[in-house]
Protein backbone atom coordinates (compact mmCIF):
# COMPACT_ATOMS: atom_id res chain seq x y z
CA UNK A 1 0.00 0.00 0.00
CA UNK A 2 1.11 3.42 -0.83
CA UNK A 3 1.84 5.94 1.73
CA UNK A 4 -0.63 8.76 1.34
CA UNK A 5 0.26 12.76 0.93
CA UNK A 6 -1.10 15.19 4.30
CA UNK A 7 -3.85 16.68 4.57
CA UNK A 8 -4.53 20.51 3.36
CA UNK A 9 -5.69 22.39 6.27
CA UNK A 10 -9.46 24.10 5.73
CA UNK A 11 -7.87 27.51 4.03
CA UNK A 12 -9.06 30.33 1.68
CA UNK A 13 -8.59 30.04 -1.97
CA UNK A 14 -9.95 32.84 -4.59
CA UNK A 15 -7.85 33.71 -7.65
CA UNK A 16 -5.99 37.18 -8.65
CA UNK A 17 -4.62 39.05 -10.98
CA UNK A 18 -0.70 39.71 -10.83
CA UNK A 19 0.81 41.30 -13.42
CA UNK A 20 -1.44 39.96 -15.95
CA UNK A 21 -1.20 36.34 -14.60
CA UNK A 22 -3.84 34.19 -12.62
CA UNK A 23 -2.68 33.40 -9.62
CA UNK A 24 -4.31 31.59 -6.61
CA UNK A 25 -4.36 33.16 -3.26
CA UNK A 26 -3.91 30.94 -0.15
CA UNK A 27 -4.95 32.13 3.15
CA UNK A 28 -5.44 30.89 6.24
CA UNK A 29 -8.16 32.58 8.09
CA UNK A 30 -7.00 31.36 11.59
CA UNK A 31 -3.57 33.07 10.71
CA UNK A 32 -1.80 29.98 12.49
CA UNK A 33 0.04 30.12 8.92
CA UNK A 34 3.13 31.95 8.14
CA UNK A 35 0.93 34.40 5.83
CA UNK A 36 -0.72 34.33 2.29
CA UNK A 37 0.77 32.33 -0.30
CA UNK A 38 0.35 32.67 -4.13
CA UNK A 39 1.05 29.60 -6.42
CA UNK A 40 -0.05 28.85 -10.85
CA UNK A 41 -3.05 27.28 -11.07
CA UNK A 42 -1.72 23.38 -12.04
CA UNK A 43 0.25 23.96 -8.53
CA UNK A 44 -3.68 24.82 -6.71
CA UNK A 45 -4.69 21.76 -8.22
CA UNK A 46 -2.28 19.38 -6.59
CA UNK A 47 -2.94 21.20 -3.81
CA UNK A 48 -6.72 20.17 -4.26
CA UNK A 49 -5.86 16.29 -4.13
CA UNK A 50 -4.15 16.73 -0.51
CA UNK A 51 -7.56 14.78 0.82
CA UNK A 52 -5.09 12.61 3.50
CA UNK A 53 -5.85 9.77 1.14
CA UNK A 54 -4.31 9.97 -1.97
CA UNK A 55 -0.63 8.88 -2.37
CA UNK A 56 2.10 10.49 -4.74
CA UNK A 57 1.56 8.48 -7.41
CA UNK A 58 -2.26 8.92 -7.67
CA UNK A 59 -1.67 13.06 -7.85
CA UNK A 60 0.49 12.24 -10.43
CA UNK A 61 -1.56 10.32 -11.89
CA UNK A 62 -4.71 13.10 -11.82
CA UNK A 63 -2.17 15.79 -12.66
CA UNK A 64 -1.70 14.09 -16.30
CA UNK A 65 -5.21 13.45 -17.03
CA UNK A 66 -5.84 16.87 -16.05
CA UNK A 67 -2.71 18.93 -18.24
CA UNK A 68 -1.56 16.28 -19.98
CA UNK A 69 2.07 16.24 -18.47
CA UNK A 70 4.05 14.58 -15.58
CA UNK A 71 5.16 16.46 -11.93
CA UNK A 72 7.76 14.43 -10.26
CA UNK A 73 7.58 12.94 -7.10
CA UNK A 74 10.46 15.08 -5.88
CA UNK A 75 8.62 18.50 -6.92
CA UNK A 76 5.31 17.18 -5.05
CA UNK A 77 7.40 16.20 -2.08
CA UNK A 78 9.01 19.83 -2.41
CA UNK A 79 5.66 21.50 -2.05
CA UNK A 80 4.32 18.94 0.65
CA UNK A 81 7.44 19.84 2.84
CA UNK A 82 6.67 23.95 1.73
CA UNK A 83 3.35 24.17 2.98
CA UNK A 84 4.21 22.00 6.37
CA UNK A 85 6.64 25.06 6.90
CA UNK A 86 4.28 27.31 6.24
CA UNK A 87 1.70 25.55 8.85
CA UNK A 88 -1.08 24.93 5.64
CA UNK A 89 -1.12 20.76 6.28
CA UNK A 90 -2.95 19.09 8.91
CA UNK A 91 0.46 17.68 10.50
CA UNK A 92 2.28 17.24 13.83
CA UNK A 93 4.15 20.41 13.20
CA UNK A 94 0.93 22.71 12.48
CA UNK A 95 -1.02 21.06 15.95
CA UNK A 96 2.44 22.40 17.93
CA UNK A 97 2.15 25.61 16.07
CA UNK A 98 -1.16 26.00 17.12
CA UNK A 99 -1.17 25.27 20.46
CA UNK A 100 1.80 27.74 21.27
CA UNK A 101 -0.26 30.26 19.66
CA UNK A 102 -3.50 29.56 21.74
CA UNK A 103 -1.45 28.99 24.92
CA UNK A 104 0.18 32.20 24.52
CA UNK A 105 -3.50 34.20 23.79
CA UNK A 106 -4.43 32.52 26.77
CA UNK A 107 -1.72 33.85 29.25
CA UNK A 108 -1.83 37.11 27.95
CA UNK A 109 -3.30 40.18 30.21
CA UNK A 110 -4.25 41.69 27.34
CA UNK A 111 -6.05 41.21 24.03
CA UNK A 112 -2.96 42.27 21.97
CA UNK A 113 -3.42 44.27 18.43
CA UNK A 114 -4.03 41.48 15.77
CA UNK A 115 -3.87 43.91 12.60
CA UNK A 116 -1.65 47.28 13.66
CA UNK A 117 1.17 47.27 11.10
CA UNK A 118 -1.48 45.47 8.73
CA UNK A 119 -4.92 46.75 8.63
CA UNK A 120 -3.64 49.97 10.05
CA UNK A 121 0.30 52.00 11.15
CA UNK A 122 1.08 50.58 14.50
CA UNK A 123 2.47 53.66 15.46
CA UNK A 124 0.33 55.51 17.97
CA UNK A 125 1.35 58.66 16.38
CA UNK A 126 1.14 57.64 12.34
CA UNK A 127 -2.31 56.25 13.59
CA UNK A 128 -3.47 59.34 14.97
CA UNK A 129 -3.17 61.18 11.84
CA UNK A 130 -4.54 58.10 9.51
CA UNK A 131 -7.61 58.37 11.62
CA UNK A 132 -7.79 61.89 11.36
CA UNK A 133 -8.27 61.95 7.67
CA UNK A 134 -11.58 59.67 8.14
CA UNK A 135 -12.62 63.18 9.07
CA UNK A 136 -11.58 65.13 6.45
CA UNK A 137 -14.16 67.66 4.88
CA UNK A 138 -16.92 66.53 7.34
CA UNK A 139 -18.32 69.65 9.06
CA UNK A 140 -17.40 69.44 13.16
CA UNK A 141 -20.46 67.41 15.14
CA UNK A 142 -23.00 69.29 17.00
CA UNK A 143 -23.19 70.06 20.08
CA UNK A 144 -23.99 66.90 22.28
CA UNK A 145 -27.85 67.14 23.07
CA UNK A 146 -28.46 63.83 24.45
CA UNK A 147 -26.60 59.84 24.11
CA UNK A 148 -26.23 58.46 20.59
CA UNK A 149 -28.44 54.77 21.77
CA UNK A 150 -26.83 52.96 18.88
CA UNK A 151 -24.23 52.75 15.93
CA UNK A 152 -23.96 50.90 12.96
CA UNK A 153 -20.11 50.76 11.72
CA UNK A 154 -18.40 48.89 9.22
CA UNK A 155 -15.63 46.44 9.95
CA UNK A 156 -14.12 46.78 6.45
CA UNK A 157 -10.47 47.17 6.60
CA UNK A 158 -9.39 50.61 7.90
CA UNK A 159 -6.96 51.29 5.01
CA UNK A 160 -10.12 51.61 2.74
CA UNK A 161 -13.57 52.40 4.37
CA UNK A 162 -12.06 55.90 6.05
CA UNK A 163 -15.28 58.06 4.95
CA UNK A 164 -17.45 55.43 6.37
CA UNK A 165 -16.23 54.96 9.68
CA UNK A 166 -15.53 58.70 9.57
CA UNK A 167 -19.52 59.62 9.38
CA UNK A 168 -20.32 56.74 11.71
CA UNK A 169 -17.70 58.11 14.99
CA UNK A 170 -18.21 61.75 13.75
CA UNK A 171 -21.98 60.88 15.07
CA UNK A 172 -20.44 59.46 18.30
CA UNK A 173 -18.39 62.02 18.94
CA UNK A 174 -21.11 64.88 18.73
CA UNK A 175 -24.09 62.91 20.88
CA UNK A 176 -23.47 61.72 24.28
CA UNK A 177 -21.95 60.79 27.64
CA UNK A 178 -21.68 56.76 27.25
CA UNK A 179 -18.99 55.39 29.33
CA UNK A 180 -19.83 52.11 28.15
CA UNK A 181 -20.03 50.62 24.62
CA UNK A 182 -21.51 46.85 24.17
CA UNK A 183 -20.06 46.06 20.74
CA UNK A 184 -21.52 43.20 18.35
CA UNK A 185 -18.74 42.06 16.40
CA UNK A 186 -18.96 39.81 13.43
CA UNK A 187 -17.15 36.69 13.67
CA UNK A 188 -15.56 35.54 10.51
CA UNK A 189 -14.89 31.87 11.94
CA UNK A 190 -17.09 29.41 13.34
CA UNK A 191 -17.37 28.36 16.53
CA UNK A 192 -19.81 26.26 19.01
CA UNK A 193 -21.26 29.16 20.90
CA UNK A 194 -23.33 31.90 18.75
CA UNK A 195 -22.00 34.39 21.36
CA UNK A 196 -18.06 34.62 22.03
CA UNK A 197 -17.09 37.30 24.90
CA UNK A 198 -13.35 37.70 26.22
CA UNK A 199 -12.74 39.43 29.55
CA UNK A 200 -9.14 40.62 28.07
CA UNK A 201 -8.63 44.46 27.94
CA UNK A 202 -7.67 45.64 24.27
CA UNK A 203 -4.37 46.87 23.65
CA UNK A 204 -3.72 49.16 20.97
CA UNK A 205 -0.93 51.64 19.39
CA UNK A 206 -3.35 54.28 21.49
CA UNK A 207 -3.19 52.62 24.57
CA UNK A 208 -5.34 50.32 26.64
CA UNK A 209 -9.22 50.01 26.26
CA UNK A 210 -10.55 48.58 29.43
CA UNK A 211 -13.12 46.33 29.21
CA UNK A 212 -15.93 45.64 31.98
CA UNK A 213 -15.42 42.66 33.62
CA UNK A 214 -18.61 43.14 35.95
CA UNK A 215 -20.68 43.61 33.10
CA UNK A 216 -19.48 40.52 31.55
CA UNK A 217 -19.71 38.38 34.94
CA UNK A 218 -23.06 39.35 35.18
CA UNK A 219 -24.41 38.69 31.94
CA UNK A 220 -22.58 35.49 31.57
CA UNK A 221 -24.45 34.70 34.82
CA UNK A 222 -27.96 35.20 32.58
CA UNK A 223 -26.50 33.72 29.85
CA UNK A 224 -27.90 30.23 27.94
CA UNK A 225 -24.37 28.95 26.98
CA UNK A 226 -20.55 29.44 28.34
CA UNK A 227 -19.54 33.05 26.81
CA UNK A 228 -16.12 32.31 27.17
CA UNK A 229 -16.06 28.31 25.50
CA UNK A 230 -15.28 30.02 22.47
CA UNK A 231 -12.63 32.70 23.50
CA UNK A 232 -10.15 32.53 21.11
CA UNK A 233 -12.15 33.78 18.29
CA UNK A 234 -10.89 36.92 19.74
CA UNK A 235 -7.44 36.13 19.19
CA UNK A 236 -7.38 37.38 15.55
CA UNK A 237 -10.70 38.76 15.13
CA UNK A 238 -11.01 42.34 13.61
CA UNK A 239 -14.74 43.81 13.83
CA UNK A 240 -14.26 44.43 17.44
CA UNK A 241 -10.59 45.30 17.40
CA UNK A 242 -11.13 48.23 14.55
CA UNK A 243 -14.08 49.49 16.72
CA UNK A 244 -11.92 49.76 19.85
CA UNK A 245 -9.24 51.60 17.57
CA UNK A 246 -11.82 54.41 16.78
CA UNK A 247 -13.34 54.88 19.93
CA UNK A 248 -9.76 55.46 21.15
CA UNK A 249 -9.28 57.82 18.90
CA UNK A 250 -12.79 60.00 18.95
CA UNK A 251 -12.97 59.78 22.80
CA UNK A 252 -9.44 60.80 23.40
CA UNK A 253 -8.47 60.43 26.97
CA UNK A 254 -12.43 59.97 28.33
CA UNK A 255 -12.51 57.08 30.03
CA UNK A 256 -14.61 54.64 28.95
CA UNK A 257 -15.19 51.22 29.22
CA UNK A 258 -16.16 47.91 26.48
CA UNK A 259 -18.29 45.24 26.60
CA UNK A 260 -16.39 42.80 23.52
CA UNK A 261 -19.09 39.90 22.39
CA UNK A 262 -18.99 38.46 18.91
CA UNK A 263 -21.48 36.72 17.55
CA UNK A 264 -21.42 34.16 15.05
CA UNK A 265 -23.48 32.94 12.24
CA UNK A 266 -27.75 32.52 12.29
CA UNK A 267 -27.35 30.96 9.03
CA UNK A 268 -28.80 27.56 10.59
CA UNK A 269 -32.09 29.68 11.40
CA UNK A 270 -32.46 30.76 7.54
CA UNK A 271 -31.83 26.99 6.78
CA UNK A 272 -34.46 25.86 8.94
CA UNK A 273 -36.72 28.82 7.34
CA UNK A 274 -37.17 30.43 10.88
CA UNK A 275 -36.25 33.58 12.58
CA UNK A 276 -33.40 33.86 14.64
CA UNK A 277 -36.00 35.31 17.78
CA UNK A 278 -37.34 31.43 17.21
CA UNK A 279 -33.89 29.77 18.79
CA UNK A 280 -33.67 30.15 22.42
CA UNK A 281 -30.20 30.52 22.74
CA UNK A 282 -30.69 34.13 20.71
CA UNK A 283 -33.54 34.76 22.84
CA UNK A 284 -31.71 33.78 25.75
CA UNK A 285 -28.74 35.97 25.02
CA UNK A 286 -31.40 39.07 23.89
CA UNK A 287 -33.12 38.53 27.34
CA UNK A 288 -29.36 38.41 29.52
CA UNK A 289 -28.23 41.72 27.70
CA UNK A 290 -31.09 43.53 28.06
CA UNK A 291 -31.69 42.67 32.05
CA UNK A 292 -27.81 43.66 32.51
CA UNK A 293 -28.34 46.65 30.50
CA UNK A 294 -30.97 47.53 32.61
CA UNK A 295 -29.10 46.70 36.29
CA UNK A 296 -27.14 49.29 36.36
CA UNK A 297 -27.19 53.21 35.20
CA UNK A 298 -23.81 53.60 33.43
CA UNK A 299 -24.83 55.40 30.48
CA UNK A 300 -23.99 52.70 27.18
CA UNK A 301 -24.25 52.82 23.78
CA UNK A 302 -24.62 49.88 21.55
CA UNK A 303 -22.45 49.07 18.60
CA UNK A 304 -22.47 46.96 15.65
CA UNK A 305 -19.02 46.44 13.61
CA UNK A 306 -20.59 44.34 10.38
CA UNK A 307 -20.20 45.08 6.46
CA UNK A 308 -22.88 44.33 4.24
CA UNK A 309 -22.81 42.77 0.96
CA UNK A 310 -19.92 40.54 -0.40
CA UNK A 311 -19.44 40.01 -4.49
CA UNK A 312 -17.70 38.59 -7.10
CA UNK A 313 -15.26 35.79 -7.87
CA UNK A 314 -13.08 35.97 -4.96
CA UNK A 315 -16.72 34.93 -3.02
CA UNK A 316 -17.58 32.41 -5.47
CA UNK A 317 -19.45 34.66 -8.13
CA UNK A 318 -18.37 33.28 -11.70
CA UNK A 319 -19.35 36.90 -13.45
CA UNK A 320 -16.96 38.55 -11.47
CA UNK A 321 -17.96 42.20 -11.19
CA UNK A 322 -20.89 42.36 -13.35
CA UNK A 323 -22.40 45.72 -13.04
CA UNK A 324 -26.18 43.98 -12.92
CA UNK A 325 -24.66 41.71 -9.98
CA UNK A 326 -23.23 44.88 -8.00
CA UNK A 327 -26.69 46.66 -8.93
CA UNK A 328 -28.47 43.54 -7.40
CA UNK A 329 -26.12 43.69 -4.61
CA UNK A 330 -26.90 47.48 -4.00
CA UNK A 331 -30.62 46.99 -3.97
CA UNK A 332 -30.50 44.35 -1.84
CA UNK A 333 -28.67 46.44 0.66
CA UNK A 334 -30.79 49.28 0.66
CA UNK A 335 -34.16 47.22 1.52
CA UNK A 336 -31.60 46.08 4.49
CA UNK A 337 -31.02 49.38 5.59
CA UNK A 338 -34.71 50.64 5.58
CA UNK A 339 -35.41 47.92 7.76
CA UNK A 340 -32.42 48.36 9.92
CA UNK A 341 -33.37 52.38 10.40
CA UNK A 342 -36.90 50.85 11.02
CA UNK A 343 -35.70 49.05 13.71
CA UNK A 344 -37.07 46.08 12.39
CA UNK A 345 -35.45 42.96 13.16
CA UNK A 346 -37.74 40.46 11.90
CA UNK A 347 -37.78 42.46 8.27
CA UNK A 348 -34.41 42.48 8.39
CA UNK A 349 -33.86 38.78 8.85
CA UNK A 350 -36.70 38.24 5.80
CA UNK A 351 -34.95 40.59 3.52
CA UNK A 352 -31.65 38.64 4.22
CA UNK A 353 -33.63 35.03 3.74
CA UNK A 354 -35.50 35.89 0.90
CA UNK A 355 -32.68 35.00 -1.70
CA UNK A 356 -30.59 32.68 1.22
CA UNK A 357 -28.34 35.45 1.51
CA UNK A 358 -27.48 35.51 -2.05
CA UNK A 359 -24.83 38.40 -1.36
CA UNK A 360 -23.22 37.18 1.73
CA UNK A 361 -24.62 39.82 3.92
CA UNK A 362 -21.34 39.74 6.94
CA UNK A 363 -23.07 41.13 9.51
CA UNK A 364 -26.42 39.26 9.70
CA UNK A 365 -26.09 38.29 13.30
CA UNK A 366 -25.06 40.76 15.06
CA UNK A 367 -27.18 43.29 13.61
CA UNK A 368 -30.19 41.59 14.00
CA UNK A 369 -29.03 41.09 17.43
CA UNK A 370 -28.58 44.83 17.64
CA UNK A 371 -31.93 45.14 16.63
CA UNK A 372 -33.59 43.57 19.39
CA UNK A 373 -31.83 45.60 21.71
CA UNK A 374 -31.37 48.69 20.54
CA UNK A 375 -34.82 51.20 21.37
CA UNK A 376 -34.88 54.09 18.46
CA UNK A 377 -34.91 54.35 15.24
CA UNK A 378 -32.00 54.51 13.19
CA UNK A 379 -30.65 56.95 10.29
CA UNK A 380 -28.27 55.78 7.47
CA UNK A 381 -24.87 58.66 7.44
CA UNK A 382 -23.13 56.67 4.75
CA UNK A 383 -23.11 54.00 2.45
CA UNK A 384 -20.17 52.86 0.03
CA UNK A 385 -18.65 50.07 -1.46
CA UNK A 386 -14.92 49.24 -2.25
CA UNK A 387 -13.81 47.23 -5.42
CA UNK A 388 -10.73 45.07 -5.72
CA UNK A 389 -10.34 44.82 -9.33
CA UNK A 390 -7.13 42.26 -8.50
CA UNK A 391 -10.01 39.75 -7.34
CA UNK A 392 -12.61 41.20 -9.44
CA UNK A 393 -14.99 41.51 -5.78
CA UNK A 394 -16.60 44.26 -3.96
CA UNK A 395 -17.27 44.51 -0.36
CA UNK A 396 -20.17 47.17 1.06
CA UNK A 397 -20.90 49.12 4.02
CA UNK A 398 -22.54 51.55 5.66
CA UNK A 399 -22.87 53.93 8.88
CA UNK A 400 -26.29 53.89 10.69
CA UNK A 401 -26.55 55.89 14.25
CA UNK A 402 -29.39 55.29 16.41
CA UNK A 403 -30.99 58.11 18.71
CA UNK A 404 -29.70 61.21 17.23
CA UNK A 405 -31.92 63.79 18.81
CA UNK A 406 -34.34 64.80 15.58
CA UNK A 407 -35.07 60.81 15.18
CA UNK A 408 -37.12 60.79 18.51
Amino acid sequence: MRPTLPRLRPIEAFPVAVDGQRLICLRDPLEYAAGPVLVPEPTFFILTCLDGVQSTVDVQAAFVERYGSMVTAAEIAELVASLDRHHYLDSAGFHARRAEVDDAFRAAPVRPAAHAGSSYPDDGAALGRHLDAFFAGLPPPPPARGRLRGLIAPHIDLRVGGAAYGHAYRALAGAGDAARFVVLGTSHLGGGSLFAATRKDFATPLGHAATDRPFLDRLAARAPDDLYRDELLHRIEHSIEFQVVMLQHVLGKRPFSVVPILVTSFHECLRRGSSPGDDPRVAGMVAALAATLAEDDVPTTLVAGVDFAHVGEKFGDAEGLAPALLDTAETKDRRLIAALEARDAEAFAAEVAADGDRTRICGFAPMYTFLRLVDVPGRLLHYDRTRDDATRSSVSYASLAFGLEDDA
